[in-house]
């Protein structure tokens, strides 16, 4: 069959790209053909037998997503006038699910979308002008599918007609072959513990949460921050004004394969997280991971694997990596559980119909 992805891809950095690229080379691999419209971006090519399609616009915030639906829907018009696609497969509500439902109803295509959590945690739920958009997706859309069931829930809640009978649970995946205690380790060590942070700095990942941590921490460790985003100038600015020793910025990175096996322990203290892609990264090198008690979170950390805090209390969250980071035993124990724990995500389930 003949599939059309819809949303963001690698290069570009990101969970959603990389949910995109697992579920494509599994369906490259069972012998289908994966076409993906993407974000504009100089360095877009066809990898691991993934056709990608780039397309214009600009990147600027606030007019971006329009400009990719308006384009995204060009560029799947242009796709199926060369190519007798199947299924459309929207990945983010909007503007990528909005593009995918109007064209695969126009086309008459069978048409999948895919919550990535804050799409409704955030757009949702605190921009009221976007709803209606959303909800004109998620009635449009033939199936939709959430990443967990925290999301899940927020999708029923909506009260759009019918969307019970057609919203799926569908969670994210993780590649146990590329995440692994065996990579080689990039991360330079001082000789400290290392607490280390994977994702990008806006507010919803709470980064700031790990520096107020790190100044009332009674171990000594040093903290790796790896990710880009707007805050991360204002952090690095708040590191030195705040003398918080032991804090690298290594920014975005396309190795964190390679970093994760350095680290103790990694932390993800979100104020809210659909799922949490980087936790099971971490599990699957076999380190133990803290994370929010919210959302898909709570759905991922189990209390052999890792801890979980309060995301608006920095007390709650220094105490976790004091325990993790000064217990060598209990580090080991919850260590010793994590793979086994990432294998629960490692299968790459074909989720359409057509398929079954």
């Amino acid at each position: 069959m003949k599939i059309a992805m819809v949303g963001q891809f690698p290069p570009h950095v990101g969970g959603v790209g990389v949910h995109i690229h697992t579920l494509s080379k599994e369906l490259i691999k069972q012998g289908h053909e994966v076409y993906v419209i993407t974000y504009p971006h100089s360095n877009l090519k066809d990898i691991d037998g993934i056709h990608v399609i780039g397309t214009s616009g600009l990147n600027i915030p606030g007019i971006r997503g329009l400009m990719f639906k308006i384009n995204a829907k060009k560029a799947l018009n242009n796709l199926l006038k060369e190519v007798d696609i199947d299924i459309i497969h929207g990945h983010y509500l909007f503007p990528a699910g909005a593009a995918a439902c109007e064209i695969g109803s126009k086309h008459k295509i069978k048409t999948y979308v895919t919550a990535h959590g804050s799409d409704m945690f955030e757009m949702y739920k605190k921009q009221s002008f976007m709803r209606p958009f959303i909800k004109k997706v998620l009635k449009k859309a033939d199936v939709v599918f959430a990443v967990s069931n925290a999301l899940k829930k927020e999708i029923l809640a909506t009260g759009v007609n019918g969307i019970e009978s057609k919203t799926r649970l569908y969670w994210n995946s993780v590649d146990i072959d590329k995440f692994s205690p065996d990579n080689k380790n990039v991360l330079e060590s001082n000789g400290k513990p290392i607490v280390l942070f994977v994702g990008n700095i806006i507010k919803r990942k709470n980064v700031n949460l790990i520096l107020e941590a790190k100044k009332e921490s009674s171990q000594d460790y040093e903290l790796v921050i790896v990710g880009d985003g707007p805050l991360k100038k204002e952090l690095e600015n708040k590191v030195e004004n705040e003398n918080i020793s032991d804090v690298r910025f290594l920014g975005s990175r396309d190795d964190v394969e390679n970093i994760i096996p350095g680290c103790d322990v990694l932390v993800l203290p979100s104020f809210s997280e659909s799922f949490g892609l980087v936790l099971i990264e971490a599990l699957a090198c076999e380190k133990p991971v803290i994370g929010s008690n919210v959302g898909g979170i709570s759905e991922i950390i189990t209390d052999d694997v890792g801890l979980l805090i309060n995301p608006n209390d920095s007390s709650t969250l220094a105490a976790a990596i004091d325990k993790v980071i000064g217990d060598d035993e209990f580090r080991q124990n919850l260590a010793s559980n994590a793979r086994n724990r990432a294998v629960d995500f490692s299968k790459v389930e074909i989720p359409y119909d057509e398929m079954k």
